[in-house]
């Protein structure tokens, strides 16, 4: 028993040292892999979510969605975030949307109801048609 205990321990060490996870070869081209970076805007655009707005654009959906709870722009990059996923909700069909809004804007401190909710929707109506 132990003969052959050792003899199959043996061949699976000389079978392991065959097997080599190294290519030594120097002939082989290099392969391609796509860029991470791939036109991400075209990307989301598909999905319904608007560009990300700036200046004049970004107050007007920030003071939009004040309206509706001055809590839901603590953090001002976190709303413009939020806005722009509900705008792929919005503008892809889904179903429960003021649910979606409630829960999407809800987190830490802030509990946003869906009567909150479809009032955010209504809010940030015009800024999904960017899309």
């Amino acid at each position: 028993m132990k003969r052959t205990t050792a003899a199959a321990v043996l061949l699976a060490l000389a079978t392991l040292t065959a097997c080599s996870s190294e290519d030594n070869s120097t002939d082989a081209a290099p392969t391609k892999t796509a860029s991470p970076s791939a036109d991400y805007s075209a990307a989301e655009k598909a999905a319904g979510i608007p560009p990300e707005p700036t200046g004049a654009d970004r107050d007007a959906l920030l003071a939009a969605l004040r309206d509706v709870d001055p809590a839901l722009t603590a953090d001002e990059d976190d709303a413009v975030d939020n806005a722009r996923n509900q705008c792929a909700a919005i503008n892809g069909g889904a179903d429960r949307l003021d649910y979606l809004a409630s829960q999407r804007f809800s987190g830490g401190d802030v509990k946003v109801t869906e009567e909150q909710g479809k009032h955010i929707n209504t809010a940030i109506a015009e800024f999904c048609k960017t899309a």
